[in-house]
């Protein structure tokens, strides 16, 4: 059990029977009254962010989060959505699935044969995390325009995957470039 005062970012906790991983606290103290830790705190299931305030009183549960290397097999479109195939890492014949809504902004990165993170909870599966740089291959780019580049132009381009960033005017077609996959943003050449 954890005091009020030790729920700090990165910590990850069991408020009403689901997991959340704190993103920002201050524990606080007004003239006599007692100190509060006040969080802001993102579900690892849902994803949704919440606030929560942990009075001096307060115990909290730490969760067990367990991570687990997997590999990217495979998606299937399915009639209420994306299926996402995973198998741990050597064990190519047992598999397990994940949805859109588990898998994240992040899908739109994923390659055939990517390791990925995933994150589990009393045994079910919450969360699929990839690594935050990736290497992807430009498939469609526009051609570069001459004009103002003063700021550093951008244009719109295609990648391997399906999903479309903003890139510096230099990018082509066949490049490889890197991607931070949590902001979803052009890093650099790769």
């Amino acid at each position: 059990m954890l005091q009020y005062n030790e729920v700090r970012p990165g910590r990850v906790v069991i408020i009403d029977g689901e997991p959340y991983v704190c993103m920002w606290n201050n524990v606080m103290q007004k003239q006599q009254r007692r100190p509060v830790n006040q969080t802001k705190m993102r579900n690892l299931i849902r994803g949704n962010t919440i606030e929560h305030s942990f009075g001096q009183s307060d115990k909290v549960e730490e969760a067990d989060v367990e991570s687990r290397p997997a590999v990217f097999i495979y998606k299937k479109p399915g009639r209420t959505g994306n299926e996402w195939w995973f198998h741990p890492v050597g064990k190519a014949s047992d598999r397990y699935m994940m949805t859109d809504a588990e898998i994240g902004e992040g899908s739109r990165f994923l390659l055939t044969g990517m390791e990925v993170t995933t994150k589990w909870f009393e045994g079910k599966i919450i969360q699929a995390a990839l690594p935050i740089k990736v290497d992807l291959k430009v498939v469609e780019a526009p051609p570069s325009i001459r004009g103002n580049t003063a700021q550093g132009g951008t244009k719109i381009v295609i990648l391997e995957t399906g999903a479309t960033i903003d890139a510096p005017l230099f990018v082509e077609a066949g490049d490889k470039i890197r991607i931070n996959t949590e902001l979803g943003e052009y890093v650099e050449r790769a």
